[in-house]
């Protein structure tokens, strides 16, 4: 996935922003603003493909 491409959707619950990925709705966040938001579910969603990353390499290798 492009991550200039990521698309979410959000919702707003007593003034904070949750927002989930379209492609990974187990990437969830939150922010207080739209901007706040993106940058939050880019963060996440870069930590989750480094592990993942780091998870198949271990599987890779046998470790």
């Amino acid at each position: 996935m492009n991550k200039n491409k990521l698309k979410y959707t959000y919702t707003m619950d007593d003034g904070w922003y949750i927002g989930k990925l379209i492609e990974r709705p187990d990437i969830m966040t939150q922010g207080e603003t739209l901007e706040e938001l993106e940058e939050n579910l880019l963060d996440a969603y870069e930590t989750i493909i480094d592990i993942e990353k780091k998870e198949l390499a271990k599987i890779k290798v046998g470790a």
